[in-house]
């Protein structure tokens, strides 16, 4: 019962926990869009910045495009990753969007952007129960070194953009669709913890009849042994 108690508890407090962190997810997405880190930041970026808005400036490295496996509410595809070179000389992976496999890009309407989306974490190794194979050049997730390291980007941000639908229209077609991002948190936490608390409620249940078992046996053995001469 204590161990059940526990791991309520517990659920509980990462309840509160996930509550915390959406709403600051949310902030982030919502807010406006700042400048994207730099080298010097790269080392404390990651995990304090993720879906922040952020804003890019540079140049398409054009021929480097990746396509990583998608599945999204336009159907399968791919997303389409390309490497953009700011001014200080580190590259940026930019995610422009979803686009069908069967989709061919043309070349970029204007060789500078000026982008807007969501920072992302690098998604390495791969999706689930599928390795990222980049001697085939076939990816299953957006793993940002091993795409840096697959087409010679020195000097690449640790981190992806997820352009917005009104940067990704920059490429002057239907595709890529940007604007996709799905930030969405599992919360089952209170679940969890409601479904700990009634096994708790049940050992207690249980405990309690066993005792009333155990002590109308007493009772009995006590009274056998007072009449038996």
């Amino acid at each position: 019962m204590a161990l059940f108690t526990t791991l309520g508890i517990w659920q509980l407090q990462r309840l509160a926990w996930k509550h915390d962190l959406i709403a600051r997810v949310e902030a982030r997405v919502h807010a406006a869009p700042a400048p994207a880190p730099d080298a010097a930041a790269w080392a404390s970026t990651p995990k304090q910045q993720e879906y922040r808005r952020v804003r890019l400036q540079g140049r398409w490295l054009q021929g480097r495009d990746t396509r990583v496996q998608a599945v999204t509410e336009a159907g399968p595809g791919r997303w389409l990753l390309r490497p953009l070179r700011r001014d200080d000389g580190s590259v940026v992976l930019v995610n422009l969007g979803f686009v069908p496999e069967d989709w061919r890009a043309p070349p970029p309407a204007a060789e500078t952007a000026d982008v807007t989306g969501l920072l992302r974490l690098s998604e390495p190794g791969g999706g689930f129960l599928r390795r990222n194979a980049p001697a085939e050049d076939r990816w299953h997730s957006r793993d940002v070194e091993a795409i840096a390291a697959h087409h010679g980007l020195a000097n690449a941000a640790p981190f992806f953009v997820d352009a917005d639908a009104a940067s990704a229209a920059q490429a002057g077609t239907p595709w890529p669709r940007g604007g996709l991002t799905v930030v969405r948190f599992r919360d089952n936490h209170l679940g969890y913890a409601l479904t700990w608390f009634v096994l708790a409620l049940l050992v207690a249940g249980g405990a309690w009849r066993f005792a009333l078992e155990e002590s109308r046996i007493r009772r009995r053995w006590r009274r056998h042994r007072t009449e038996t001469p």
